[in-house]
């Protein structure tokens, strides 16, 4: 009997605090348009490696966007603007920090000029 009672004890613990550990998460696409290069990419990406809460990301250099998962109890998809408005790159409707827009290297600053074959 005392093993029954113990089995259905550990069972219930078990079932508890797996409930108690589900976390929620958001995900949101957010609009980049000044990433230009493989290194504005890198810049961007590095930033939300180092941002608390985030799960997953994936810049997508033709789109010009970057697809961001996070954890909704450790930040928010505001605070994840602003890390890339502070990088130098306007986020959706987050304006680029000035100041960090300056430091960026001179390929991120501008488009790249089309190549235009001659016939």
């Amino acid at each position: 009997m005392k093993y029954v009672q113990l089995t259905f004890l550990s069972l219930l613990l078990f079932c508890v605090t797996s409930m108690a550990q589900q976390k929620t998460s958001g995900k949101a696409i957010i609009s980049t348009p000044g990433m230009f290069t493989e290194e504005c990419k890198a810049k961007i990406e590095q930033s939300l490696f180092k941002q608390y809460g985030i799960v997953a990301y994936k810049a997508d250099l033709k789109k010009k966007n970057v697809t961001v998962t996070w954890l909704t109890d450790r930040t928010d998809i505001e605070q994840i603007k602003t890390m890339i408005a502070n990088v130098g790159f306007n986020a959706d409707d987050v304006i680029a920090d000035e100041t960090a827009f300056k430091r960026l290297s001179p390929t991120c600053k501008t488009p790249p000029t089309p190549i235009i074959k001659k016939p």
